[in-house]
């Protein structure tokens, strides 16, 4: 439960019965502890609060429709992955090309603390190939659909099992560490995958996968799952979420909740269509689901820094609304939202830009801006003014907004020229006030007798 929401005990007054404002009859107001609200669910099998990363920019991302890295970008990715926090860097195949299987042995000799895993078929010939590369391990995958069992590799569960328990008797006596996924989990039979896995996990791999390769699953269907794969396999659960209907970080959270312990993420979730989990987007949710692991794990601030990176690598920019280094995610414009802000930032912001390395932003320069802005921003520049001078220049503010747009400069310069009139107007004040007085005449007795 988070401090935060603690209720504060009775104070001593009302203990002693004095004021029967604390409670009736003069007894001491019952406090309830409010429940964190976003707290995360945790029960013997959740796994918010430890979690391994497996960076896949390098794999998944390959795959984004504008991505194309040579060999000194990988490398630049890597280190940055690496010093980033990420538990394991993964690569793609050294079966996909001669280029791609060089830059394994490359990246592999750079000797990072993440761990260096490829993606490869659950094939003898690609294992072969992986394993001489110097990787630490080896991602095996095969399709388990009926779709892609009929209109992708043409063979039947029989096959699937066979080939897998070889290839991974064939990683392991190498000494590798190995995963075996199945690809198109969610579209698979049950019954048939959780044979599959069990069969694996007999075989002694360190983890199997789950992958919603279509990205068709909802969190309530990954939490079953997972939750059910959790009951029959001992090993390591590694989790791989499409983002083509918008519930990439949702099911990675759900998926944790329900015991699975390694999820699959790219740089701004760049990957095949419209990606997988993004690195950024996941670490916000799990700041505020499990704060002192994810701080205490990754370097957040960071995070700009590799997706700046990544971004220029593929041509793309940061989209706006991207959580923690979108240009507007720590942008607050409505009047209301920034008066509480500024008198408290945790009105209504769930993480703290600072974590990130970000600032914060107050939109002032808009018809929807409230005094309290503007009386932040008059502070900002310098300047001096009451509160009802502050209120009738933003005043001012709204009606040139209410015409057209506008931008900073323009609510500075309607600040800084009502400030220049009220400081015309004291010292006309005070010119007045230091000047001699005309002696007014004074009637005489004959004058004031006539009167």
């Amino acid at each position: 439960m988070c401090g935060s929401c603690d209720a504060s005990a009775p104070s001593s007054n009302a203990v002693n019965g004095q004021g029967a404002a604390n409670g009736q009859n003069g007894h001491p107001k019952t406090t309830t502890k409010v429940s964190n609200p976003y707290a995360a669910v945790h029960d013997s099998l959740s796994n918010i609060g430890r979690y391994k990363l497996i960076e896949s920019t390098l794999r998944e991302g390959e795959q984004f429709a504008s991505a194309w890295f040579d060999t000194e970008t990988k490398i630049k990715i890597a280190k940055a992955l690496d010093e980033f926090g990420v538990d394991y860097i993964e690569l793609t195949s050294p079966a996909a090309s001669e280029q791609s299987r060089l830059d394994c042995i490359a990246i592999s000799k750079l000797g990072l603390k993440a761990k260096i895993l490829t993606h490869v078929r659950c094939h003898m010939d690609d294992a072969k190939l992986a394993v001489e590369t110097g990787v630490d391990g080896l991602d095996l995958v095969i399709g388990t659909s009926s779709l892609l069992q009929e209109h992708s590799h043409g063979k039947d569960m029989t096959y699937i099992v066979k080939s897998a328990l070889e290839v991974i008797d064939f990683v392991k006596s190498k000494g590798l560490e190995v995963r075996f996924s199945s690809e198109d989990s969610f579209r698979s039979d049950l019954v048939d995958l959780l044979s599959l896995y069990q069969a694996v996990d007999r075989a002694g791999v360190d983890r199997v996968g789950i992958a919603d390769t279509v990205g068709c699953a909802t969190p309530r269907q990954v939490y079953d799952l997972v939750r059910t794969l959790r009951s029959v396999v001992s090993c390591d659960i590694e989790t791989h979420f499409h983002n083509d209907t918008g519930c990439a970080v949702a099911n990675a959270y759900c998926a944790l909740e329900a015991g699975a312990t390694h999820v699959d993420v790219s740089v701004l979730g760049i990957g095949e269509r419209n990606g997988i989990t993004p690195l950024g987007g996941l670490l916000a949710r799990m700041t505020v689901a499990a704060p002192e692991y994810t701080k205490g794990k990754y370097k957040l601030h960071m995070i700009k820094e590799i997706e700046d990176m990544v971004a220029d690598a593929v041509g793309v920019n940061t989209p706006f609304n991207n959580p923690i280094t979108g240009f507007c995610a720590f942008t607050h414009k409505a009047g209301i939202h920034a008066k509480a802000i500024l008198n408290n930032p945790k009105t209504y912001e769930i993480l703290d830009p600072a974590d990130f390395g970000m600032t914060r932003y107050v939109h002032f320069a808009t018809r929807l801006t409230g005094w309290n802005s503007i009386k932040s921003r008059v502070e900002q520049l310098g300047l001096t003014m009451t509160d009802e001078q502050t209120k009738e220049v933003t005043a001012k503010i709204k009606e040139l907004a209410d015409i057209r747009p506008i931008a900073i400069d323009d609510a500075d310069s309607i600040i800084r020229t009502f400030h220049m009139g009220l400081q015309d107007q004291h010292q006309v004040a005070a010119a007045t006030s230091s000047a001699p007085a005309v002696e007014a005449d004074v009637p005489t007795t004959e004058a004031v007798v006539s009167q």
